[in-house]
């Protein structure tokens, strides 16, 4: 766990940070990559090939808990094995332009954190691609596995900046060219492109990937407050729209609005994924230990 005198990283506290550490991802479906054994939803297996320990949770299986380590700390560590464990968590962040306000592409950054602190800790194999065009940085963390990555992830996460205009159906299909292995795709987006995402998603599917989609927008996109004649720029094209009375439009923006939400939902239910759409208002506590606890994405 992390030294309460020493901040580990500015994405969030350290005391965030030990929650996340006792929290682990719940996939929908069981996955099983070709050269490995069953992944057992965090719990221990039977290979000889030890990997890691952690921490123990309602359920596991008792004949994994390291009997000697609880008791010098008189606390229950659950063993862990490469060979039952593996499973491939790949995270993809949305770095467009859309992200940078309202603290978007902070929460997309604080929940890839997140998620491959969760799976780095279940002896997963974790890698992270980022969607922008900042010349010269860093878009890729290549897939590694164990507690020695975890100061890995949260450099490039926190030295991960945003711009551009790469469509998040394009930093998919960038992904797949890289990835191999079944597991689960995080896709953290605000998922404002013009086109269908239906050929991205079954790419996503056919790679044996369990999708998974976190719309993450402002409060200005959720419940826009509009009055009068407007002109709207797009952030990453620059095109304009002038509007008379935008009043007007609003009724029919939240319809296109609420059928988008529908329709990726959709998306990710139809290939065994899953949805959910999250305002950037909302702090990481309320995102992580609440929304995504109770729809059963990560367990406690």
């Amino acid at each position: 766990m992390a030294d309460s005198k020493t901040q580990l990283t500015p994405l969030f506290s350290n005391s965030i940070l030990n929650r996340i550490e006792r929290m682990r991802l719940s996939p929908l479906r069981r996955l099983t990559n070709r050269s490995r054994g069953e992944h057992l939803a965090g719990k221990g297996g039977s290979s000889t090939d030890f990997a890691d320990y952690r921490d123990y949770a309602a359920g596991d299986d008792m004949r994994y808990v390291d009997w000697n380590i609880f008791a010098r700390l008189r606390r229950p560590y659950i063993k862990q094995f490469l060979h039952e464990e593996e499973m491939h968590v790949v995270i993809v962040v949305d770095a467009s332009t859309s992200m940078m306000f309202d603290d978007k592409l902070l929460r997309a950054r604080q929940l890839a954190a997140a998620f491959g602190i969760m799976g780095l800790l279940n002896v997963e194999r974790v890698s992270v691609y980022a969607q922008h065009q900042q010349e010269g940085a860093a878009w890729m963390l290549p897939p590694g596995s164990g507690r020695p990555r975890i100061q890995q992830l949260l450099s490039f996460l926190e030295n991960l900046g945003g711009g551009g205009s790469i469509p998040i159906e394009q930093a998919i299909q960038t992904t797949l060219r890289f990835h191999r292995g079944r597991g689960i795709a995080i896709l953290l987006s605000d998922f404002l492109t013009f086109s269908d995402l239906t050929r991205s998603m079954n790419m996503l599917f056919s790679s044996g990937l369990e999708v998974w989609g976190l719309q993450i927008l402002a409060d200005s996109e959720i419940s826009p407050s509009l009055e009068g004649d407007m002109r709207f720029v797009d952030s990453e094209t620059g095109e304009t729209l002038d509007i008379t009375n935008a009043g007007e439009l609003l009724g029919l923006y939240q319809q296109h609005r609420d059928w988008h939400e529908d329709t990726l939902h959709q998306q990710c239910r139809s290939r065994n994924g899953r949805f959910a759409s999250i305002s950037s208002s909302q702090t990481l506590e309320q995102i992580l230990f609440d929304v995504l606890s109770r729809k059963g994405w990560v367990l406690r």
